[in-house]
């Protein structure tokens, strides 16, 4: 009988799936790496245990340490859970753009959770940001992961998500397709994966309101292109230093609506129940493929980042839905009562 020692023992080695619905009319063959199989449902549980254990190793954390970080929930959750079993205190500060689901999960593993406005600038005080600086300057003993500027981030992913791909596909892949906000799972996979083989295509996903895809091409950080959107997780209104844009090819930005769809696509035919950025990534997909960006040869591998539990009062929710705009005659599932 094989026992783990702790939940953390389960992080990463998580399933590759083949994608038999939603991309079956695509030339290619196209996988996804399913990454809800983490114990905390997300890929941050990879950046969460080796941010800390290196932190750990570096002698940074003391028994009585308090570890701060901003996240639009997915790397707080990690993080909490990490810090119970290791016996830290979490502290996170959330966008107001973050779901209920999401909040309420961080709380239930005992974070003190700061919500903080998101349709404000990054220098803005009230930022979430700003306001986990804040917390870092004022708490003794403290620790901010600063997961957007944070090198470890993108080596978690060099260190286990790249490899894990390249096994799985036996080095088959052709493209890469993930969605990126800190940047970290796309570049430390795409740096793995290139040293194997150059030509593997990386693109990133992207959402409109973000400045990613605009500094991918042309190196201006154009705050013209900043304004709200819904999708949590993807683009950012700044630029992360944990994303390697020399390592990605290509940007596709994609909208709310769409990506909210294309999430309750997977659930409905392919029977994984995903997050919001795992629909942006199909998404992306999608219109990649009505651009012929993909051919018979195309192995593709799509990173499905979350869980959509965390999402069941937004995108899984018909009034939400409505009140976005986002359902009609045509997408609403919602039987007519009789």
């Amino acid at each position: 009988m094989s026992v783990y020692n702790s939940i953390l023992e389960l992080v990463g080695n998580t399933p590759m799936i083949r994608l038999n619905k939603v991309t079956k009319d695509f030339p290619g063959q196209y996988f996804t790496k399913f990454e809800a199989f983490n114990p905390g449902h997300s890929n941050k549980d990879r950046i969460a245990i080796h941010i800390i254990e290196e932190a750990e190793k570096s002698g940074l954390l003391k028994p009585v340490s308090t570890i701060i970080e901003t996240t639009s929930g997915n790397t707080g959750f990690s993080l909490a859970m990490v810090c119970q079993i290791k016996g830290y205190r979490c502290i996170l500060a959330v966008t107001s753009k973050s779901s209920k689901d999401k909040i309420e999960m961080l709380r239930s593993l005992g974070a003190k959770v700061y919500v903080c406005p998101a349709n404000v600038k990054a220098d803005d005080p009230r930022s979430y940001y700003q306001v986990a600086k804040r917390l870092h300057n004022e708490i003794k003993d403290s620790i901010y992961i600063n997961q957007y500027f944070n090198h470890l981030n993108t080596e978690a992913h060099y260190l286990t998500t790249g490899p894990e791909i390249w096994k799985q596909t036996e080095g088959k892949i052709t493209h890469l397709v993930a969605s990126s906000g800190t940047g970290g799972t796309i570049s430390g996979s795409a740096r793995y994966l290139k040293e194997q083989n150059p030509d593997i295509q990386i693109v990133g996903v992207d959402a409109y309101g973000s400045v990613l895809k605009k500094y991918h091409e042309t190196g201006e950080l154009d705050t013209n292109e900043i304004y709200p959107y819904r999708i949590e997780g993807l683009g950012k209104n700044l630029i992360p230093t944990a994303t390697d844009f020399d390592a990605i090819d290509h940007f596709e930005k994609v909208t709310d609506e769409d990506s909210a769809h294309s999430a309750r696509e997977i659930s409905q035919t392919e029977g994984m129940f995903v997050g919001y950025t795992s629909g942006a990534a199909l998404q992306a997909v999608k219109q990649l493929n009505e651009e012929h960006y993909f051919d018979s040869d195309s192995y593709v591998v799509i990173i499905f980042p979350d869980h959509g539990s965390k999402y069941v009062s937004k995108i899984y929710n018909e009034e939400w839905m409505v009140a976005q705009g986002f359902l009609d005659a045509v997408h609403s599932n919602t039987e007519n009562e009789v």
